[in-house]
């Protein structure tokens, strides 16, 4: 791979169709190259663009391509193969057949000695599961991420603090997850990007605000507002913020901007339809 364009420093996970593109144009180089790990590792990657995407039938197909030229040399590809396809399975709701491939990739990359890939593995592993059990592989995920010597594990961390963070939330441990948050926030502030920053700093106002600290919650809100960055899940919390604090004229406001936007996603409507249907409730009063 070290002639060839490093294809995971392409990835923008916020534009999935973009990333497909740049990927795609790869592909003759990579064909040309005869380096096969490189062309089905981004054949992987090709597939994880289309998944994002929701079109799962296109990713399963160019994941089952790649399956059909994997051969036991060519250790990472298979490790990215089964969480491609792992993660295909989850987006689509299938769990059962996830949690398969993602067992593959802990096993394998632990084989392997992979601590990046057993990291990715055992955080997917994470997200299939519930509570305690999401907990444990979160935690797993950041004993090896923070005892590997591969700097690419160890850029992990400021997601796995927010996982443990969420997990707690999902566990009403608000406390706990509280402490994860700012831990998640200062990471990200030494070594995330300015949006990551600034999701980790949303992510504390709303630990604070389960922790009845609605002050701070609004303070930390209010200048992610000045400061422009803003979205749907921004004004859904300043909504409750001020809804607790009795403002109903401000909380309505915040809650009508967050339905706005929120309602968009097609996911939200369908997987949080009880949530989206209150903040509709709500953003009419």
């Amino acid at each position: 791979m070290d002639t060839l364009v490093d294809f995971n420093k392409l990835w923008d996970y916020n534009d999935p169709v973009a990333t497909e593109t740049k990927f795609k144009d790869l592909i003759p180089a990579a064909e040309q190259s005869g380096d096969l790990s490189y062309k089905l590792q981004l054949k992987t990657q090709i597939a994880r663009c289309m998944s994002l995407q929701r079109k799962f039938e296109d990713a399963h197909q160019l994941l089952d391509e790649v399956e059909q030229e994997l051969n036991e040399d060519l250790k990472i590809a298979t490790i990215r193969y089964h969480l491609e396809k792992g993660r295909t399975f989850n987006s689509a709701n299938d769990k059962g057949r996830a949690e398969e491939q993602f067992q593959w990739a802990i096993n394998l990359s632990t084989e392997a000695g992979e601590d990046f890939y057993l990291v990715d593995a055992l955080h997917m592993f994470a997200i299939i599961k519930e509570s305690e059990e999401a907990l444990h592989y979160n935690l797993e995920a950041v004993n090896v991420a923070e005892k590997s010597e591969d700097p690419r594990a160890k850029k992990w961390l400021g997601s796995l603090y927010n996982n443990i963070g969420w997990t707690y939330h999902d566990m009403k441990m608000f406390d706990k997850s509280l402490q994860l948050f700012l831990k998640a926030e200062e990471w990200h502030k030494e070594f995330g990007s300015e949006r990551s920053y600034g999701i980790a700093r949303w992510c504390v106002a709303k630990g604070m605000r389960m922790v009845q600290r609605i002050d701070e919650a609004l303070e930390i809100l209010q200048t992610l507002e000045v400061e422009g960055k803003t979205d749907g899940y921004t004004y859904e919390e300043l909504g409750e913020c001020y809804l607790i604090k009795g403002n109903k004229g401000k909380a309505n406001d915040y809650f009508f901007k967050a339905y706005e936007l929120l309602s968009q996603d097609k996911w939200l409507m369908e997987n949080e339809a009880k949530r989206m249907a209150r903040l509709k409730e709500l953003s009419s009063k």
